[in-house]
């Protein structure tokens, strides 16, 4: 059997977690010298309180080597196969921590194979590769066909996101600084996306309106070009404004529900308040991956 695990910053629910069968290794976020576990956390209390964090940014940290090695052990002893999609090894030190620890298991148990995958990430930008997997998984495909079912939903999802300054990831080193200064100087933001697993600019406005509205456009591209299957609008803060948008302004255009959830903490400590929205389309998207599918997988 394929047993699938992630981490929390895909934002799965725990009833979500229960339901798709996927385990969920958690991150952390540090405080004040407290370390809080990510899925224990109550987002909106946390986030209510994120204007306040710049001068003391909160950090994270990613799941231990024994908390991976305690996961993929009980796999290994049942005798099944091991499929684990991690947020962005150009974000986090996840990926790694994950293939360590299989290695380790794998060495330990001979026979036991692994397909770790980088999923490039985060968000429901990682989440839609994954439930790709589980339908592969839950038809009874083999370890190979989820893993590749992952790595073609991985090129057919977008990423793109508005903060509402440049100070958080000023502050995190996410931005050089000199960019940084130059954006609050003359007031230009970025709409920001994810490719390869980095953080990119894909356009730039001089208001935080003009900006939201810059990311439309991509989207409207993209879902043009290539059709749109699912869409999820992320907030990093007050959950209210992206509501909103997301009753008036995105689901008119799609024609279809869309959901609202907070961007994980881990994310949004380094981000900052912040808008986005992620979206999976029916056909690849240019320019999103643009490595071989080996290069995002781990394989024993």
């Amino acid at each position: 059997m394929v047993r699938i695990v992630t981490d929390s910053v895909t934002g799965l629910t725990a009833e979500e977690a229960r339901r798709y069968d996927v385990e969920v290794l958690t991150l952390f976020i540090n405080r004040d010298g407290v370390e809080y576990v990510e899925t224990e956390l109550d987002i909106d209390e946390f986030y209510s309180q994120i204007n306040t964090m710049i001068d003391d940014i909160p950090t994270s940290s990613q799941p231990s080597q024994h908390a991976f090695e305690e996961a993929f052990e009980r796999i290994a002893r049942d005798g099944d196969e091991l499929l684990g999609i991690f947020m962005s090894a150009g974000l986090s030190g996840t990926y790694e921590g994950a293939i360590r620890a299989a290695r380790s298991v794998a060495a330990r148990n001979p026979g036991f194979r692994f397909r770790v995958i980088d999923s490039t990430s985060v968000s429901f930008d990682e989440v839609w590769p994954l439930l790709r997997a589980v339908a592969a998984r839950d038809a009874g495909a083999s370890l190979d066909v989820c893993a590749q079912e992952c790595l073609d939903g991985m090129a057919s999802t977008r990423y793109l996101f508005v903060p509402e300054s440049l100070a958080f990831l000023r502050a995190g080193g996410r931005i050089g600084g000199a960019a940084a200064f130059l954006g609050g100087l003359v007031k230009i933001l970025p709409v920001l996306s994810v490719r390869d697993g980095f953080a990119v600019t894909v356009s730039k406005a001089r208001t935080r309106s003009k900006a939201v509205n810059a990311m439309l456009t991509h989207f409207k591209n993209d879902i043009a070009e290539h059709g749109v299957k699912n869409v999820m609008v992320h907030y990093i803060g007050d959950k209210t404004e992206a509501a909103r948008w997301a009753r008036e302004v995105v689901e008119p255009l799609v024609g279809q529900a869309v959901g609202v959830r907070p961007a994980s903490p881990v994310i949004g400590v380094h981000v900052g308040p912040a808008v986005g929205i992620a979206y999976e389309c029916v056909s690849r998207i240019k320019g999103k991956l643009t490595k071989p599918d080996s290069s995002y997988v781990c394989s024993a």
